[in-house]
């Protein structure tokens, strides 16, 4: 993905006390001019929007029971993320990519990243991947996710993002990355 606009700085609260999101454009594999925004807290207008990106979302591409069905389980569930580390890609206006570093209670923060079917294949995940782990680097915070097993092209993702398996179930392994894992810059947080 190439970047295309100036991005803007965080930092100044908007209604909510949230601060001001990190925004820069960048053009997907389809040729598709899409806006990230990053935060650190996910503003309430946000995540009404992902509601209903989750809400179109295939039960086939559903993994580990999440995303949840059904707008009030899906309400609910960004609700708990909403404290976390979050980047949003939205094409004409519309969330088609959603990735959150949500604190667990070991000190360490849970992945979640979410693509919508039309959207899968151009490398918004990766971007939006790459854009929320240079956060998590300059907060020195380490990450850990479930994979399901069967799922090669995100485990060998996840490895070349500098994540190690630090164990296996029957159907998901658990990865870790720290923050000295990571393998690339992202100047533009």
């Amino acid at each position: 993905m190439a970047e295309t606009d100036a991005k803007h700085d965080a930092g100044t609260l908007v209604g909510d006390h949230s601060p001001r999101p990190v925004v820069r454009s960048v053009v997907d594999d389809e040729d598709r001019t899409l806006t990230l925004r990053t935060y650190p807290r996910l503003p309430e207008p946000e995540l009404d929007a992902l509601v209903g990106m989750y809400d179109d979302f295939n039960p086939a591409d559903r993994a580990q029971g999440i995303p949840p069905a059904g707008v009030p389980q899906i309400a609910a569930w960004l609700s708990g993320l909403r404290d976390g580390y979050h980047v949003v890609a939205s094409h004409d206006g519309d969330p088609v990519g959603h990735a959150a570093l949500v604190p667990d209670h070991d000190g360490a923060y849970e992945l979640a990243i979410f693509v919508h079917h039309d959207y899968q294949g151009a490398h918004v995940g990766t971007t939006i991947l790459r854009s929320l782990l240079a956060r998590a680097d300059e907060a020195g915070i380490a990450v850990r996710l479930h994979v399901e097993r069967t799922n090669r092209p995100a485990v060998s993702l996840y490895e070349n993002l500098g994540f190690e398996t630090v164990r296996t179930r029957p159907c998901e392994y658990t990865m870790r990355r720290s923050p000295e894992d990571g393998v690339w810059t992202d100047t533009s947080l």
